[in-house]
């Protein structure tokens, strides 16, 4: 930021104090020209023709250096066959003047007729009264005196941008210092949680970084959360899997005759648990990559085909909006509807309703599965979703299904309810979804 003020700074600067040298330089010049041509007018005035048809002066000007010799200032009238008729300054010197051309309005230019002595020269042609022929008066002036005003301008000129570059640049860096000291004072304050251990950012700040800060507490409170979620997980993973451990290991210490029996059916309940937790971490994983959209129509209809083959005496019906879309990567939500659409076909009677987008909520999405089964107690239905709760042990299971969508769907904002169907008497399960963002 420092340097680009520094750069504009120093662009301006040039460029207008070129173009104010150029204006100064313009107006003294200009100052320096009327002065000469006050002059010229003078010597009009006073010119006369004398009876042998020269001219003259019939007074003398006002200006003294004329009348000094090399004085830096001379005239000179010309005339096509007559004699030049030149100021006593001029002395033994002559003006180189060209007398084949006719200006009626003075013309002004620089030259160099005497070496080491350039002049600011202002002529013009005149027919005087009495005389025929045209006569070219000259006044010339050393531009010394002029060059110096414009030297001495421009010194004043470049010392006073440069100050006030340099001011202007010292502004441009406390201003700078001044205004990012809200962020130097945020980088204080996340060394001070580093190091104190604190969680948050609690220093009271500017208004101008305070959303940066409330979003940098966000950002720690989810980090936080997340690590949370994380120990929780791998301290609920190594409990879930301790106890097959354990029986693995009696079992092989005692020498079980069921040994291989025990050992096979332990693996299967350790692989289950292991199959939640990862399911678990890849739903994090995919939440925290954002933008996910999945079709519930397409993954309900890819469920049924595939829970069709293994149930093939049930009866399963789909209804409802097809093309509703829902928040989630489709494999989490493949996974949610299978072990739902699957325990509705092993544990109901035979009939499987879902039913997609009934309610029709501008926020959510749900999806029923309903089965004409024996149901659910009311006073069951939350402990039902505890790790490894199963009703009917019956039949095959480890009891970790309903555990998986309820994770899963919180872990997207969602959340599973069980209620009696009305319809077919049986378990009606509620799985609500935050539905996907349109898509311009």
């Amino acid at each position: 930021m420092m340097l680009i003020a520094a750069g504009w700074i120093a662009v301006l600067l040039l460029g207008g104090g070129i173009l104010l040298d150029r204006t100064i330089t313009s107006l003294v010049t200009r100052n320096f020209d009327n002065q000469l041509g006050y002059m010229l007018t003078a010597m009009v005035a006073s010119a006369e023709i004398s009876s042998d048809g020269e001219v003259y002066f019939n007074r003398p000007l006002g200006d003294q250096r004329f009348l000094e010799p090399n004085s830096g200032l001379y005239y000179q009238i010309s005339g096509k066959g007559h004699e030049d008729y030149p100021s006593r300054s001029l002395w033994d010197r002559t003006l180189q003047v060209s007398t084949d051309h006719f200006d009626s309005q003075p013309h002004t230019f620089n030259a160099d007729p005497f070496k080491g002595e350039p002049l600011r020269i202002m002529e013009r042609t005149v027919i005087l009264p009495g005389s025929d022929t045209r006569w070219t008066f000259v006044v010339a002036e050393s531009r010394k005196e002029l060059d110096d005003q414009i030297r001495q301008t421009r010194s004043i000129l470049v010392y006073s941008f440069v100050v006030l570059g340099l001011g202007l640049m010292l502004m441009a860096a406390l201003q700078t210092w001044y205004g990012l000291g809200p962020l130097r004072r945020v980088r204080l304050a996340i060394q001070r949680m580093r190091t104190t251990g604190e969680n948050r950012v609690n220093e009271p700040l500017p208004l101008e970084v305070q959303p940066l800060v409330e979003e940098l507490n966000g950002l720690l409170a989810h980090s936080v959360k997340q690590a949370e979620e994380a120990r929780t997980h791998a301290g609920n993973l190594a409990h879930a899997l301790k106890t097959p451990l354990t029986v693995v290991m009696n079992a092989a210490t005692a020498k079980a005759p069921d040994l291989s029996d025990t050992v096979i059916r332990e693996a299967a309940v350790m692989r289950r648990q292991v199959d939640h937790h990862l399911a678990r971490a890849r739903a994090v994983g995919r939440r925290a990559v954002g933008q996910a959209r999945a079709n519930v129509g397409e993954s309900v209809e890819a469920v049924l085909r595939a829970v069709t083959v293994l149930y093939d005496q049930a009866r399963f019906d789909l209804d409802g909006d097809r093309g509703a879309t829902v928040a989630i990567e489709r494999q989490d939500l493949d996974e949610i509807l299978g072990n739902l659409i699957e325990n509705a076909a092993k544990y109901g009677g035979g009939s499987v309703f879902v039913t997609i987008d009934p309610e029709n909520d501008p926020q959510f999405c749900e999806i029923w599965v309903e089965d004409d089964g024996m149901g659910i107690p009311e006073e069951e239905r939350i402990r039902i979703f505890d790790r490894g709760a199963r009703l009917d042990t019956g039949k095959p299971g480890t009891g970790l299904g309903l555990a998986i969508v309820r994770d899963v769907a919180e872990i997207y904002g969602g959340s599973v309810t069980l209620e009696e169907s009305e319809d077919l008497g049986g378990l009606l399960v509620r799985l609500r979804l935050p539905r996907a963002a349109n898509l311009a």
